[in-house]
């Protein structure tokens, strides 16, 4: 039996990173043959992350890797058990190096990416950092000449976001760039989750109308208990359920009110215009609330972000449309399990 010394330990810890008790049972075990004892290590740290695979990770970093020349961008989410975790210097640089490998090799999807010899990595982070760490999503960008391309990340980097615009010319395309900054970061701070109010399915803004309706409903009845304003109650929540009729008899009964009102007539079309847009205002919350294009653009509230990108465009002498975008923040849509010690020391006594 070869004896293990202290020296050994510490090089073996040096190389792979793992908890010095862990270092010397391997080094034990292969009997001093430090090769044996990292692979031990490797075997361990598998073993180690099929245990905590059911465990849940919504904490973590996103990535993001843009092109020096703007032709392609990829944003990625990691995820750790804690937040301490995503502080670690170690996890940080395999949320840089994920990115990287991301952006050049362009995996399918996350289990082509965990299979692939850089998954392996993920299993040695877990066995070093002793978390559950995943990679839970990410997706690339790409632009040819007149596709204008950029992103952000938020200073916290735990939300990435990349946009591109299809524009006219190769010149419009590079004039937009920065636009597309401005709208990445819009697009961080107003979380929005898909590009158009078209792409919204009609069961779902159905039953959004039905429960949105009674909201504002129950918080008139407590706003009448307290003698305040009540709230405008929509027939609506998105321009996709104002078809061509709707827009028609809200007109009539502007002009119905208009009537009533003792206007004259000649000065209709100085007045419907403005009320037939609030009209719309009021009833499509819910395409400000979650369209990209659709959503009052936070550094000109005069305009909608597709209003404002076109707006830009005609100011550089050409168009420009937004196409796609992605937006990923951490931990987004998962259900983090709550602990309550007390609850799980009492079962234990019981």
């Amino acid at each position: 039996m070869a004896e293990i010394t202290a020296a050994m330990v510490k090089e073996l810890r040096t190389a792979t990173d793992a908890p010095m008790m862990d270092c010397k049972k391997v080094l034990v075990e292969a009997d001093g043959d430090m090769a044996k004892a990292t692979e031990l290590l490797k075997e361990r740290g598998i073993a180690k992350a099929a245990k905590k695979a059911d465990r849940v990770a919504a904490e973590g970093l996103a990535g993001i890797k843009i092109a020096d020349d703007f032709s392609k961008a990829t944003v990625v989410e990691i995820n750790s058990e804690t937040d301490f975790v995503a502080k670690n210097e170690g996890f940080q640089n395999l949320v840089a190096q994920t990115v990287e490998e991301i952006y050049n090799t362009q995996p399918a999807d996350v289990e082509t990416l965990n299979n692939s010899a850089f998954g392996t990595k993920f299993k040695e982070a877990v066995a070093k950092i002793g978390e559950k760490i995943e990679v839970r999503r990410f997706a690339t960008l790409e632009a040819d000449a007149t596709t204008a391309l950029n992103g952000y990340i938020h200073s916290n980097n735990r939300i990435a976001v990349i946009v591109s615009a299809q524009c006219d010319s190769a010149k419009t395309a590079e004039a937009m760039r920065d636009v597309m900054k401005q709208v990445a970061m819009h697009a961080s701070a107003m979380k929005p989750t898909t590009l158009s109010y078209k792409d919204f399915d009609a069961d779902y803004v159905q039953s959004e109308t039905i429960g949105r309706i009674e909201v504002i409903k129950k918080e008139n009845e407590e706003l009448a208990r307290l003698k305040k304003p009540l709230k405008n109650v929509p027939q609506y929540i998105s321009m996709s359920q104002l078809t061509e009729e709707v827009l028609a008899k809200a007109e009539a009964d502007i002009k119905a009110e208009l009537t009533a009102q003792g206007k004259p007539e000649k000065i209709w079309d100085k007045i419907v215009p403005g009320s037939l847009a609030r009209f719309i205002d009021d009833n499509t919350t819910l395409d400000k609330e979650q369209a990209l294009l659709d959503q009052t653009y936070v550094l000109n509230d005069k305009f909608t972000v597709a209003q404002a990108v076109e707006e830009a465009a005609k100011a550089v002498g050409g168009t420009a449309v937004i196409t796609n975008f992605v937006r990923l923040e951490v931990g987004e849509g998962i259900e983090k399990v709550v602990d309550d010690f007390a609850a799980e020391v009492a079962a234990q006594m019981s």
